[in-house]
C-alpha cells in the first residue's frame, strides 16, 4: 500500500492526515458565534453553531420574503496577494444587501459559505469577522454557514466565499419597475471603485494573480499619484452598500439598478420594460482615475470598460420628474445622469454610452 502523508505507518490514519482539523475548526467555531452574536437583531432565535438558524419574521402584515445568493469573483485573488483578509467578507455582504435592496427589501439575515484547503484559522476569522462588521452596519443578522475543508479542491493558500441573504418588503411596498415610464428621471449614486466585478480584466491588464507572488506584489504595491495610495488599496475598496443612503426615499423609487457585471448597459435594463430605454448622459460624472489607469493598462476600448465595469456609477435610480430634487436633496452625492424615454422595436435599451447606440 502507498504511504500518503507522513505519518509513522504503526499510526492509525486521522482526518488530519488527510488535511482536515476538527478541533482547530471547533475553536474557529467558536470564533464565529462570537461575531455572530455581535450582529444578532432580536428576531434570532439561537445562534451560530445549531444545524440551522431559527429568526422570527416579526410583525408585518402583508409580508414578502425576498432572497439573493453571490460571491466576490477573483477580487479574492487581489486580496490573496495583497494578505487582505478583513475586508473581503465586507464585499460580499454589501453586495448581497444591494442585491435584495433593489426591491426595496429590508435585509434580516445572511449565512455564508467558506472553502479552502489550508486557510489558516487565524485568516478564517478575519474573512468571516469582515461579515459580521457589515453585517452589523447592515442592520442585519449573521445567522449561520459552512466553512469546508476542500483538501485537493484548492492550491495551498486559496479560499472562496459567498453569501446567502434573506429580506422582507410589504407586498404594497415593492420596488419592482412597474411603474417606470418616459418622463422619469434617472439618478446615480457613484461607487466606491470596481466594487465586486471586473476583476479577471484587471488581473489580466496587470499580470496579476497568475501565480507570481513576487510579480503580484511589485505591482498592488505601486503608487499612483491619481489614485492617492497603491494600486492594491484601490482595488480593495470595499463594495458600498446603499441601505442607510436609500432607505428614507424608497417608496419615492420607481426602479432602481444595482450597476454590477456587466455595467450599466447590462443592467439598467434589468429594472424595466421592453417598451422603454434609458439615455444616459456620459458628460454628468468624471470617470474615476483608477477605472482610467485600467484601461490603459489593458488598452481596452471604451465600449468595453462600460460593458465590464461599473465605471463609477454604483446604482441608478429611477423616479418621477417632480420627485426628483426631493431625491437628490436627501442623497447628497446623487446627481441625474439621465432620463426613461420610449423605445420603439430593435432600438437599444441604453443610449449615450459607448457601444451602447
Amino acid at each position: 500500500m502507498t504511504a500518503t502523508s507522513d505519518r509513522p505507518e504503526d499510526r492509525p490514519l486521522r482526518y488530519s492526515d488527510a488535511g482536515v482539523d476538527i478541533d482547530a475548526a471547533e475553536a474557529t467555531v467558536l470564533r464565529y458565534r462570537e461575531i455572530g452574536r455581535r450582529t444578532n437583531r432580536p428576531e434570532v432565535m439561537g445562534g451560530v453553531g445549531p444545524f440551522a438558524g431559527l429568526f422570527r419574521l416579526g410583525a408585518f402584515r402583508d409580508p414578502v420574503i425576498v432572497s439573493s445568493t453571490d460571491g466576490v469573483g477573483t477580487k479574492l485573488r487581489i486580496a490573496i496577494a495583497c494578505g487582505r483578509y478583513d475586508t473581503i467578507g465586507q464585499d460580499l455582504v454589501n453586495h448581497c444587501v444591494n442585491d435584495i435592496l433593489t426591491t426595496g427589501a429590508e435585509p434580516l439575515f445572511f449565512l455564508d459559505y467558506l472553502a479552502s484547503t489550508d486557510l489558516t484559522q487565524e485568516r478564517r476569522v478575519e474573512v468571516v469577522g469582515g461579515m459580521g462588521q457589515a453585517c452589523v452596519e447592515n442592520h442585519t443578522a449573521l445567522i449561520g454557514g459552512e466553512t469546508a475543508d476542500m483538501p485537493d479542491m484548492y492550491e495551498s493558500g486559496d479560499f472562496d466565499i459567498a453569501g446567502f441573504i434573506v429580506g422582507v418588503v410589504e407586498r404594497d411596498a415593492v420596488i419592482d419597475g412597474s411603474r417606470i415610464a418616459p418622463g422619469d428621471v434617472l439618478l446615480a449614486l457613484p461607487s466606491s471603485g470596481l466594487h465586486t466585478n471586473g476583476y479577471s480584466l484587471v488581473r489580466e491588464a496587470f499580470g496579476v494573480g497568475k501565480g507570481n507572488d513576487e510579480l503580484d506584489r511589485e505591482v498592488l504595491e505601486r503608487r499612483y499619484e491619481e489614485l492617492g495610495g497603491t494600486l492594491g488599496d484601490a482595488l480593495l475598496a470595499v463594495h458600498r452598500s446603499y441601505l442607510d443612503v436609500l432607505r428614507p426615499v424608497l417608496p419615492q423609487l420607481h426602479g432602481w439598478a444595482h450597476i454590477t457585471g456587466g455595467g450599466i448597459p447590462g443592467n439598467l435594463p434589468r429594472i424595466f420594460r421592453d417598451e422603454i430605454a434609458a439615455t444616459i448622459d456620459a458628460d454628468s460624472w468624471q470617470v474615476p482615475a483608477l477605472f482610467r489607469l485600467i484601461q490603459r493598462a489593458g488598452n481596452v476600448e471604451d465600449a468595453e470598460m462600460f460593458r465590464t465595469f461599473n465605471m463609477g456609477v454604483g446604482a441608478i435610480l429611477a423616479v418621477a420628474s417632480d420627485e426628483a430634487d426631493a431625491v437628490l436633496a436627501a442623497i447628497p452625492d446623487a446627481w441625474r445622469i439621465g432620463e426613461i424615454v420610449a423605445r420603439g422595436a430593435g432600438e437599444s435599451a441604453v443610449r449615450g454610452l459607448p457601444g451602447s447606440e
